[in-house]
């Protein structure tokens, strides 16, 4: 049974990094705005490397701030250790990244958006948009069956559609972190004309610091001098951590080549194609034979955790196999696992359905916005995002839509790829 609820301007499904930014966008530009999560802690999750920035992102992160969004200055405000990367290259490729607080970052977002006048924020599951007879977009329903009418709805659903985790052989539904995976809203979707994907992703064991032999590693220090992420940052930043450099080697190797088997990249079980980002330490190992050893980062987690990230290291390879290829790494001979690695396959859309706008061609009023959309990355989605919730308030308004031309800014070249080329993909 259905029930009507209060009416809003815009709806944001999601409240992951694109769904962030598109609400408080839309909320900034007067609309009155409603953002749907599955789960309030899950708000502004870094679920993968807990960090923002990096090549090819934090242009985008810059151009975000420019643009009123807020990932830059919580950035700024939750770092741990800030360097700009490939500063042997040309200028064009300097780009900042820094190693984040993840709990530090959710709560400062969480809290950003309670304030934030204009936006009601309520934990439910988006399983149904409705539309009129001309094929826009009039409100959406939630698990209960309560009935929000809106006349914009932003999809930011992340990793959560159909989420499915993959460790080994052993599969299971779920969203990213052992959270509640969306179901149902795929098919809707699908009856209102949209073509579906399947993807997968994947993200690295997490490890306890107590168990690394940090004598064994290279140090990484951040910079010297910190340039901020945010315009509007006006107090001097500091480095507050190390991170360090391992490497794998031929025993490494060897003992994922011959467990390849039971990797469900490899044995069929992974139906969806992955993006082009986050790819996992066995596809490194097969796709790169000649390379004697690949590089991982061990980086914290945050301040208040003994966890660590062990970047680069990503994989879907079964529990004990993942245990067995860390302990022949240097440093990391008595590691102990406290998350393992997994592969996620979820729904995401075509892009190439949507407009510059990142509104969809055949949905008057429906958006899509970060790896609903096919890509990776928080900075991508977080830019999407803000695309996403601008188009959408303006539209409603009756104004302009704001589309960035590729000639001039790196969100514009990131939108105007993925709505005519749709998104690159790979197939381990």
């Amino acid at each position: 049974m259905s029930y009507e609820m209060e009416t809003y301007d815009v709806a944001v499904v999601g409240a992951g990094h694109a769904g962030c930014e598109a609400a408080l966008a839309a909320a900034r530009l007067g609309l009155k705005t409603v953002l749907f999560t599955i789960s309030l802690d899950g708000i502004a999750n870094l679920p993968c490397n807990p960090s923002i920035g990096g090549t090819a992102k934090g242009h985008l992160v810059r151009e975000v701030d420019a643009l009123g969004g807020e990932m830059g200055r919580a950035a700024d405000k939750t770092f741990l250790q800030s360097r700009i990367l490939n500063r042997g290259k040309g200028p064009a490729v300097h780009s900042l990244r820094v190693q984040t607080d993840r709990v530090k970052y959710h709560n400062l977002m969480k809290k950003v958006l309670e304030q934030q006048e204009n936006l009601w924020i309520k934990q439910a599951e988006i399983t149904d948009i409705r539309t009129d007879e001309n094929n826009r977009v009039t409100g959406v329903v939630t698990k209960l069956g309560a009935v929000y009418p809106v006349s914009a709805a932003i999809l930011s659903c992340g990793t959560y559609l159909n989420g499915l985790i993959h460790v080994g052989s052993v599969h299971y539904e779920s969203g990213p972190d052992g959270t509640t995976p969306a179901i149902g809203l795929t098919q809707n979707l699908e009856r209102l004309g949209i073509e579906m994907r399947r993807f997968k992703t994947g993200t690295p064991s997490r490890v306890h610091r107590r168990s690394i032999d940090f004598s064994q590693l290279e140090e990484q220090d951040g910079d010297e001098e910190i340039v901020p992420f945010s315009f509007e940052t006006t107090e001097e930043l500091h480095n507050q951590v190390k991170c360090h450099i391992a490497y794998t080697n031929a025993e490494t190797h060897r003992i994922i080549r011959e467990n390849l088997h039971r990797s469900p990249l490899y044995s069929g079980l992974i139906e969806g194609v992955g993006p082009r980002y986050c790819p996992s330490i066995e596809d490194k190992v097969v796709r790169f034979a000649d390379k004697e050893r690949h590089q991982l980062f061990i980086e914290p987690m945050g301040l208040d955790t003994d966890e660590m990230y062990l970047q680069g290291m990503s994989s879907s390879l079964p529990e004990d196999v993942q245990i067995a290829f860390l302990r022949t790494i240097k440093g990391l001979e008595h590691v102990e696992i406290m998350r393992n690695a997994y592969a996620i396959e979820y729904d995401c859309c075509n892009p190439q359905q949507l407009l510059p706008t990142l509104e969809f061609k055949q949905v008057k009023g429906l958006y899509g916005a970060g790896q609903f959309n096919g890509t990776s990355g928080y900075e991508e989605a977080a830019a999407q995002g803000l695309v996403a919730g601008i188009n959408a308030a303006l539209a409603i308004k009756g104004e302009e839509p704001m589309i960035l031309d590729r000639a001039s800014s790196y969100i514009g070249t990131l939108i105007d790829d993925i709505v005519t080329k749709g998104c690159p993909i790979l197939t381990g």
